[in-house]
């Protein structure tokens, strides 16, 4: 039974492992995830292209997730009573939207740029899981920690290159709506357990969540222009992160605060910068550090102390 395993899960040193993994590898998703435009021929101007491919990776992300379930033998059961509604609203949020708006945004950015602004997802998550969980309360040490937080999401737009500080509302924009589907779906995550075991729900979102974004790309005539060997092995890649990312994340909101989750989310934005930097040469300017140290001292003010 599920109930046996999850004290691993609450156990400190597990915790801090499990969210450093999910964290390091979903930082390693944004430079893989231009890369693979890149490799399959897909511009700017080809968002059902990039819906696609974003579709393809979520649902087999999804399917292995269930195959690892099923194998496992997990319980695949759900809640009779708005169980089914839940989850395909929940696939719709963490999934659909959410990466509707990452990728069209992502190829409009720069993936430091990206991963940096992304962390909005944080703060967001912990003001709202202030409002939804009596166990999150909001004090003024969560109060200072997300103004400072969102002071290094203002410094992506200060000093610097005009032509790259500015605010574009297909990179910029995009990122950002991505950030509010995060932060929401992270709030419905910790009811998912009420509902279905949170492994098995994991698998259902990013499943139906893939398909419902392959569908209308497909409508649209989207497509892989071009498919080479370097491209299969970059979207396996990106199927074991979200595969592997969603799983332990999504467990560990469901047995833990979620100022002790959040704060290990700060590396995201530092590891997305330094691999896009590294794998895309991309410039690495100095407000990029400035605002991903800004972001984690918020984190870790948010998360220091009791409460």
């Amino acid at each position: 039974m599920i109930d046996t395993k999850e004290g691993i899960f609450k156990r400190p040193l597990w915790v801090a492992l499990f969210a450093l993994t999910a964290a390091v590898a979903w930082g390693w998703a944004y430079p893989l995830i231009k890369l693979g435009f890149e490799e399959f021929g897909i511009s700017k101007e080809m968002t059902a292209c990039k819906i696609l491919f974003a579709g393809v990776r979520f649902m087999f992300a999804g399917v292995i997730v269930l195959l690892i379930a099923a194998v496992t033998k997990r319980d695949f059961a759900v809640a009779k009573k708005h169980g089914t509604w839940y989850i395909l609203l929940f696939a719709l949020l963490n999934t659909t939207l959410h990466y509707t708006f990452f990728y069209i945004g992502l190829s409009h950015s720069e993936g430091a740029r990206a991963a940096i602004l992304n962390s909005l997802g944080v703060f967001l998550l912990v003001l709202l899981a202030c409002l939804f969980y009596k166990s999150d309360r909001l004090t003024m040490r969560k109060v200072i920690g997300c103004v400072i937080g969102f002071m290094g999401i203002l410094a992506l737009n200060g000093v610097g290159d005009a032509t790259r500080g500015g605010f574009d509302y297909l990179g910029d924009g995009m990122i950002i709506l991505n950030a509010f589907c995060s932060a929401f779906a992270g709030i419905m995550t910790r009811s998912l357990g009420r509902y279905v075991d949170v492994f098995v729900g994991t698998g259902y979102s990013l499943a139906f969540g893939g398909l419902m974004l392959i569908l209308p790309a497909v409508a649209m005539n989207g497509m892989l222009p071009h498919v080479t060997l370097n491209g299969i092995i970059i979207l396996l890649l990106l199927i074991a992160i979200s595969a592997l990312g969603f799983t332990l994340y999504n467990k560990l909101l469901t047995c833990n605060p979620v100022g002790k989750i959040a704060i290990y989310n700060s590396l995201i934005p530092i590891v997305g910068a330094l691999t896009s930097s590294l794998c895309l040469d991309e410039p690495f300017h100095w407000k990029y550090m400035l605002a991903a140290i800004l972001a984690t001292i918020g984190i870790y003010i948010i998360n220091k102390g009791k409460g």
